[in-house]
């Protein structure tokens, strides 16, 4: 037989690539040796491309083909995929490490996000549309979940304002557990109150609102305001007893403001300064109107909301719904920072952007969760990530962190799958599950460094944040958990960062006590760290909310493999 000359080829390539392998091994291994590094995979791989650098860039690619076989690292932050000899060329390999551009497309889509998002409602919305996008089917609660099976990506919501989203791979079992992601995507808010009508100040037309969570103090004021949230539209439907139906409908006036809440110049002396009286100081104004009003038509009288809101409010609230006065049922709305997010410092080292608290541990943990389901999903493993709202008044709603929402997933899969001792079998279950309680934590904030503890203050763009608490037990961290997130960081390649307060300070709090004392799951709390936290806009590193999608994932990947090592405790 007469040789193949494109087999010789391709066999020559891959001696060549084997040798050069080997080559770069022995090397990245003389040079780690000789380095100080608290990243040893990492930089043996990084050491050993280096290396390669006075090869032909050929050669340098097939290295990094053969040394690159395990890595979650690709342009886009995606998980990479090897290509064939066929379809090897000089663009074929992605670098090891990340470069700007891939944490400025995180740092970029959370922009988008949060722009796209102003309210609880549009969030979870925004997350149902991009997991079905993505593959995972949608369970009502009110349903029977007949149609779950093993080996399937599901999501549920509750209230429009929290959501479970979960994977379960083939031949999973309860004493496997499962590993969870808990977050809040609640944020600080000005809401309208169920009756916002106010008497006119000398034409000035005023807006009732609430603070949610303390969101009526200094910091809100002199900005451009919008109003969004959930209206509830009535539809005529002869079937119902009502003779009507009703459906929800998601507006915002953004980019638009409609409201403004000034603060009073400083030449008039002390009534200049907070604190303000918020029922009668933070008052929204949102028109001015000196003369006499129009009058409401009769289509306009016969809405359930006349008299219980500004006329002017209302027309405007149906133009962006896209129905009469008339069948406007109930608001639900908030007002908020219409500014948008942006990337900001000399050198683009942070984001600044309304509504970090928690939108951002949020985004990143649902990111994690899609991207980790790109590939099969693992046999015997359980993956979810519960986003809850009303952390920031304490949890405890239906659609809260003390709501039986995890409970009710686990038990429901449990049942469907298995069909008989549900209780016990749950219990099994979250005796055997780790849970990440997300939620950001405070970045060191250089002019005020005395008021961190020494070295328990994490720093921008490092990597994620363990919160602790051993004084209070404020945060469900205990030692085993910090242990435990640390080997998960160095499988992952992440740098882990600690938060705790001073003895002399006061601790916030987090969903994960809560959590933890709903399931009797061990859990830890950690999150992204940022600066300002509560203000109107805060800020990040920019390559915050890679990193913690980066760890979350890695989460998913190794915590059932850690988590059997460290036996009953």
């Amino acid at each position: 037989m007469a040789p193949n000359k494109d087999i010789d080829k391709k066999i020559a390539q891959a001696e060549e690539a084997v040798r050069t392998a080997f080559d770069l091994i022995q090397l990245g291994a003389s040079m780690l040796n000789k380095s100080d590094t608290k990243n040893s995979e990492n930089s043996f791989i990084q050491s050993a491309i280096n290396a390669s650098s006075s090869r032909p860039k050929k050669t340098k690619n097939l290295a990094r083909k053969v040394i690159n076989f395990d890595s979650d690292s690709s342009e886009d932050g995606y998980e990479s995929e090897l290509t064939t000899p066929e379809e090897d060329n000089d663009d074929s390999f992605k670098e090891v490490t990340l470069n700007d551009e891939d944490y400025l497309k995180y740092a970029n889509d959370y922009i988008e996000f949060t722009a796209k998002n102003p309210t609880t409602f549009h969030v979870v919305e925004y997350f149902s549309k991009l997991l079905e996008s993505n593959g995972f089917a949608y369970l009502s609660e009110k349903s029977d979940w007949s149609d779950l099976k093993e080996g399937g990506l599901y999501y549920t919501t509750r209230s429009g304002t929290s959501l479970g989203a979960f994977a379960i791979g083939k031949n999973w079992k309860p004493e496997y557990g499962a590993g969870i992601i808990g977050s809040h995507i609640d944020s600080l808010a000005i809401k309208l109150k169920p009756i916002s009508k106010k008497a006119k100040v000398d034409g000035y037309e005023l807006l009732g609102v609430a603070p949610y969570a303390g969101a009526l103090n200094y910091q809100r004021l002199d900005r451009d305001l919008g109003i969004s949230g959930r209206v509830l539209v009535k539809v005529k439907d002869e079937e119902s007893v009502s003779g009507f139906k009703i459906v929800s409908k998601l507006i915002s006036s953004a980019p638009k403001p409609i409201a403004r809440i000034s603060s009073l110049a400083p030449h008039f002396g002390e009534a200049a300064n907070p604190p303000f009286d918020t029922e009668s100081q933070t008052v929204p104004v949102i028109a001015y109107s000196p003369g006499i009003d129009l009058e409401p038509t009769e289509s306009e009288k016969r809405s359930r909301l006349y008299g219980k809101h500004s006329l002017d409010l209302l027309r405007y609230i149906s133009q962006l719904s896209e129905v009469s006065v008339e069948d406007l049922y109930e608001l639900d709305l908030d007002l908020f920072d219409v500014q948008r997010g942006t990337i900001g410092g000399l050198k683009d080292d942070f984001i600044y952007a309304p509504r970090i608290d928690d939108r951002i541990c949020s985004f990143a943990a649902l990111t994690s969760l899609l991207e980790f389901t790109r590939k099969p999903i693992p046999d015997g493993s359980f993956s979810q990530v519960l986003l809850y709202d009303n952390e920031e008044i304490g949890s405890l709603t239906r659609s809260g962190a003390r709501s039986n929402l995890v409970n009710s997933i686990t038990e429901r899969v449990i049942a469907k799958l298995f069909g008989e001792n549900v209780e016990a079998l749950s219990r099994v279950s979250f005796a055997n599950s780790i849970i990440l309680s997300a939620d950001v934590t405070h970045v060191l904030d250089p002019n005020y460094k005395n008021q961190f503890l020494e070295n328990h203050y994490p720093l921008p763009n490092t990597g994620i944040a363990i919160a602790a608490d051993v004084s209070n037990a404020h945060m469900a961290t205990d030692h085993v958990g910090i242990a435990l997130a640390e080997t998960v960081a160095k499988l992952n390649g992440d740098t882990l960062q600690y938060f705790h307060i001073k003895n002399n300070a006061r601790s916030g709090g987090t969903i994960g006590p809560s959590i933890a004392s709903l399931t009797g799951a061990r859990t830890i709390d950690l999150g992204i760290a940022q600066l300002s936290m509560h203000s109107v806009r805060a800020a990040v590193g920019v390559k915050d909310v890679y990193l913690g999608t980066k760890f979350f994932k890695g989460f998913f990947k190794y915590w059932r493999g850690v988590y059997d090592s460290f036996g009953d405790l």
